[in-house]
């Protein structure tokens, strides 16, 4: 908190006036981000179906990601439970949920690939934003569409949940 506070040029007490901790000040920041990648996202998907929309979710959430490392980090805080639900997480949500049901998935299956898409997203970007894909020929973007390609196929031929093998 005293780093912010330097930073804006004001005393620590000033500070706290408007925050109560450096919990609820990060909770603030991915709230925000929340809504901004939320609204990125909605922007990219309107009058999209099925393969489209799921690049359309899927490039929107790269380009924030890589635009605005720092808030995008801040997306994957845990929140408390009142907090995230009063954020955008929900919409969030919603809008990934809404792009599976042109797979037409239903649970436990719906849930699971929720889980593959924020996985690929989410480690695809770090790993670029953290310079792991430099060292080939091939762009990052051309790996990125056939990751896109691979997930489109992947949710297309989505196996039962009753025929997978067992991990438990």
């Amino acid at each position: 908190m005293s780093a912010v506070a330097r930073h804006f040029d004001v005393k620590d007490a000033s500070l706290y006036a408007h925050v109560r901790s450096l919990h609820d000040l990060r909770s603030g920041v991915a709230v925000l981000s929340l809504a901004e990648l939320a609204d990125q996202v909605s922007a990219a998907l309107a009058g999209r179906a099925g393969r489209d929309a799921l690049v359309a979710f899927a490039n929107a959430y790269r380009s924030y990601a890589l635009n605005y490392p720092g808030r995008y980090a801040s997306t994957q805080m845990i929140l408390e439970p009142d907090v995230a639900e009063q954020s955008a997480a929900r919409r969030h949500a919603d809008m990934t949920r809404a792009i599976l049901r042109g797979y037409a998935l239903r649970e436990p299956d719906e849930t699971d690939a929720v889980r593959l898409l924020h996985a690929t997203f989410h480690g695809y970007v770090l790993l670029e934003r953290g310079g792991a894909f430099s060292h080939g020929t091939r762009s990052t973007t051309a790996s990125w569409d056939s990751a896109l390609n691979a997930l489109h196929f992947t949710l297309g031929h989505w196996p039962s949940s009753r025929n997978q093998l067992s991990t438990e």
